[in-house]
Formats: structure tokens, sequence, C-alpha cells
């Protein structure tokens, strides 16, 4: 069993297509993994044992009938619990939602179980993915500290090895944050490449939804099983799809990256400082060119994140709010309330300011191929802290300090994707960001995987 567990999602895919294992077996796997390490995690909503079972059966005899599907055909998966599967709960982490159940499955569902790929159950997220910190679920590198959020159940299981693969969303970081903290990678695709339909909204105009994976390759081949125009969500964009492991091997020779020289390192941790600049290095042994650049109106990423995102929340919540207040938990319900107190006004200057800051980053993308930037602020941190004080003796909200540093790649509908580059002295995974210009995920992807092929980060695993 810990043989399979050690593989990666491409890589187990490969032996399933040779049929040197079996799906059964692979989910077998995982299911006893889940077990072993539910106690302490706290991961999973909810686990489809049996329908998991059966879907592997069904794998089976199709690969061995030659109708193979693809690299994900038979790989054990799992969904945040804001995506819609058929008949089974969408609970949003929420006693406002434990009743509700959808008939139909949401677009990434469907285009998973189209790929082949065994969906095991849900996965906690931080309350309606209005969160940072998924208090249900521990980190599994250290199971007193957070996995962070919202998506930290798909962190925290693919970290363990509990899934080969777990869908989150992103609104303000939620897949890159738990990705960062729990030394996976997390990939938030271009706005409008991966469709939402059967999501759970956060907020409309922030709303990406994405993998979290082991390695950059499985990221790549979840990706194109993912990606595509779906015409039900106004938001989609008709761009077409590439061939996302053609050039994932080919280098960053030549590569232009952008180094921030503000934002996102004005506070930040220092010894994730130290592992991103040494992974700047790293870059640049491998052929890249380390471009400094300014990042244009800094100062409005935050202000312009939440102008949009609260909102908009809060119009979603708007009915359930009168009717369930009480079932809310206490953080979420005071964001939402305070959201209706946002001036229609102020929500149509952040959308300006938006459009403006996508202008800026359009012209900055001129002078580089992909910026590189830590993913956090700050390592994960123990269980139910709520601020962090920086050298300066400064404190910040936990919120706005996990968030600070996604937050551009929301606000300007950037691909971004968090790849591990190192580890605390205390043993805490840190990650970094790859942030490419619109539609370009296969840059994005390139230099990961260059990165990743260096060094073996990656490959290190929790104790748990």
């Amino acid at each position: 069993m810990n043989d399979i567990l050690s593989l990666s999602a491409a890589e187990l895919g490969a032996k399933l297509k040779a049929r040197d294992l079996s799906p059964v077996d692979a989910v077998e796997a995982c299911l006893e993994r889940i077990e072993a390490t539910e106690p302490k995690l706290n991961a999973y909503v909810r686990v489809l044992a049996d329908e998991a079972r059966a879907a592997a059966r069904q794998a089976e005899q199709e690969i061995a009938a030659g109708d193979w599907r693809g690299p994900l055909h038979g790989v054990p998966v799992a969904l945040k619990d804001l995506y819609d599967l058929a008949n089974v709960p969408t609970t949003a982490s929420s006693r406002v939602r434990e009743d509700w159940t959808p008939t139909t499955d949401s677009a990434a569902a469907e285009r998973l179980k189209q790929a082949g790929a065994v969906i095991l159950g849900k996965t906690h997220t931080h309350e309606f993915a209005y969160g940072i910190s998924t208090p249900t679920t521990r980190n599994p590198w250290d199971t007193e500290r957070t996995p962070g959020g919202s998506s930290g159940g798909s962190g925290a299981t693919v970290a363990s090895a509990g899934a080969f693969m777990a869908m989150g969303s992103d609104t303000g970081g939620s897949i890159r944050i738990p990705a960062g903290l729990c030394g996976t990678v997390g990939l938030k695709p271009t706005f409008g490449r991966v469709s939402r339909v059967g999501i759970t909204s956060l907020s409309w105009g922030l709303d990406h939804a994405g993998p979290l994976t082991r390695t950059v390759e499985d990221a790549a081949l979840s990706l194109q099983a993912l990606a595509g125009y779906d015409p039900r969500d106004p938001g989609s964009v008709n761009e077409p799809v590439p061939d996302y492991l053609a050039g994932l091997h080919n280098g960053i020779q030549g590569l232009r990256v952008g180094v921030p020289t503000n934002y996102f390192f004005d506070r930040v941790d220092t010894e994730i400082e130290a592992a991103v600049r040494q992974a700047y290095e790293q870059l640049q042994a491998l052929g890249a060119e380390l471009v400094e650049v300014e990042l244009p109106m800094a100062d409005q990423f935050v202000p312009v994140e939440f102008g949009i995102m609260m909102p908009e929340a809060s119009d979603y919540h708007r009915d359930m709010l009168r009717e369930k207040a009480e079932l809310y938990n206490d953080d979420v319900r005071v964001l939402l309330e305070a959201g209706e107190l946002v001036p229609a006004t102020a929500y149509i200057r952040a959308q300006r300011v938006r459009h403006l800051i996508q202008q800026q980053f359009s012209q900055l993308y001129q002078q580089v191929d992909v910026i590189v930037a830590p993913t956090t602020t700050a390592p994960a941190v123990t269980a139910g802290t709520e601020s962090v004080t920086w050298p300066n003796g400064r404190e910040e909200s936990l919120m706005s300090a996990y968030t600070r540093f996604a937050v551009p790649g929301n606000v300007t509908g950037l691909p971004a994707m968090s790849v591990p580059c190192g580890f605390t002295e205390n043993g805490l995974p840190i990650g970094f960001q790859a942030i490419g210009r619109p539609f370009d995920e296969s840059t994005v992807l390139r230099l990961g995987a260059a990165y990743e092929a260096a060094t073996d980060w990656h490959q290190r695993r929790p104790g748990i």
C-alpha cells in the first residue's frame, strides 16, 4: 500500500494504463490511509468508500478492455465540499447547508468522471470558503497547526497521501495558501479557464477552480482534464486549451522571471524570504533571466479584493443569512453582515480600480514572462491563532497576513501556482508562487516543472 501511495498521480496513471496496478488497489490504499490519518487530520466531510470501490472496479474493466480515457483513469481524487456531486450533500462545511443535496454533478466532477478519475469523497473547507484556516482540519506536518484555507481539507489529504489530487477553489488564495502551508502544488488557473458551474460561490467575480497535487506534472494533467469553455458559466472564456504536458519539461532557458522589488518582501517571515531568494538562484542556474520589477498599484490590491469579495459574498448569502443566521459560525456571519454595509459606490470603484490594475499588469508582462514571489507571508501557525506579530512589533490579523500575497492573483485573474521550495527550522513547508500571463498556464507549469526537477522538496512527506 505504501508503495502505491508514494507514487504521483502521473506515475500511478501510467502503471494503471500498463495494468501493473489495479485502480481497486489504488482506492483501497487511499481508503486505508484516510482511515489511519482522519482521527488527527479530519480532512474529509464525507468519504464515499462504496462508491469509490465501484468506480474503481469499473475503471479496471474499462482499462482491461482497451478503453483507456487518459492519465487520470482510475486515479483516486477528492472534491472540496463546495463542488456538487449528484445525490451527495454539498455542505460547504456549514450547518446552514447540511441538509442540501444536489441532483447533478458540478462541471468539474463531470470532467473528472469523463477522464476516468475515481472520487473518494468531499473535503473540508472553511465555512462557505470564507476564511483561511479551515478550523475543522489540521496540518499533516504538525497536527497542532492549521492547514490553511479555505481548501484546507484538500491540502491536508493530498499532503498526507489520502488522495492523489483534490479540487480546491481560490477567491483570495484558497488553493495556494493550503498548498504553501501543506507542501503541495496548488494551481489557480486563469479566471474563466475552468468552469465553476455547480460550485458554491464565495465571490462570483473572484472565484477560481483548480487542483492541489503532489507534483507540477500532476497539476498539468489535472488541468488538462478540467480546462475548457462552458457556456453555463457566464465567466467562462472560450479560449483554446493547449496540451499542457507537451512542453512541460522543455526547461526555462531564457525565460524572463520577474522578481518583485515591492509588496511581496515588505512584511514576510525571514525563513520564507530566504527560501524564495534561494529559489531565484536556482531558477537563474537553470537558465532563467531574473528581472527586477515594481508591481503597479500595489497599495490597491487588498482594498480592491475585499471591496469586491465582501458585497458579492453577502449578496449570495442574503436570503440564507436572514433565514438561518444562527447557524453560521461567528467569524463568517460577521463578515457577511459587514459586506451588506459596503456601499454600491465603493463596490463600483473597486471594480474600476481592478480594471486599471489589470491594464497595468498587462504592460508589466511586456518586461517579463512570469513573476515569482512567496506564496504566504508566514508558515503554518498553531490552530486557533488569530494574528501574526512581525519583528517590528506590528500585529496583523491572520486573514490579512495569509491573503496579502495571494490577492494579486485573484484581482488580476492571472494564473498562479504554488510550488514547494523549502522548510522552516521547525519542519514546516514553504512555497513560492509563479504568476503568469492570462491563459498562459503552460509557462507557469514549465517553470514549476523545471524547478521541481532540480530540487527534492516535493518528494518529502509528513510523518503523520
